[in-house]
């Protein structure tokens, strides 16, 4: 019996846009100086969630860098993300501490 395509397109489409929609979130975002470090200065963070390994791309005030999850956090009501010093100073979010991200 052979699929319909109205049928097999509308599965594709679903499962697509509900993959990509799942992933992308905006909130605060902090930067902490204690923990792991990156191998290297590879560029890190913690995130509550996401897969330990996996790489995010942040978004703040026009710069967009990609870190890889690597810890566990913020455990601060509200922040949905934080960047190592590296991560932070890449991002250009130094001197204002929190700031108001997008994440994917």
């Amino acid at each position: 019996m052979r699929a319909q395509p109205t049928l097999l397109f509308c599965l594709t489409t679903f499962s697509l846009s509900a993959f990509s929609v799942a992933h992308a979130e905006s909130g605060l975002a902090s930067y902490y100086g204690y923990g792991k470090a990156g191998r290297g200065g590879e560029l890190t963070c913690a995130h509550r969630t996401r897969p330990f390994g996996s790489v995010l791309r942040v978004s703040y005030s026009g710069r967009t860098i990609q870190c890889r999850v690597n810890d566990r956090g913020p455990f601060i009501r509200g922040r949905i993300v934080d960047l190592s010093v590296p991560a932070a100073r890449a991002l250009g979010m130094m001197s204002a501490g929190v700031v108001r991200v997008s994440v994917e």
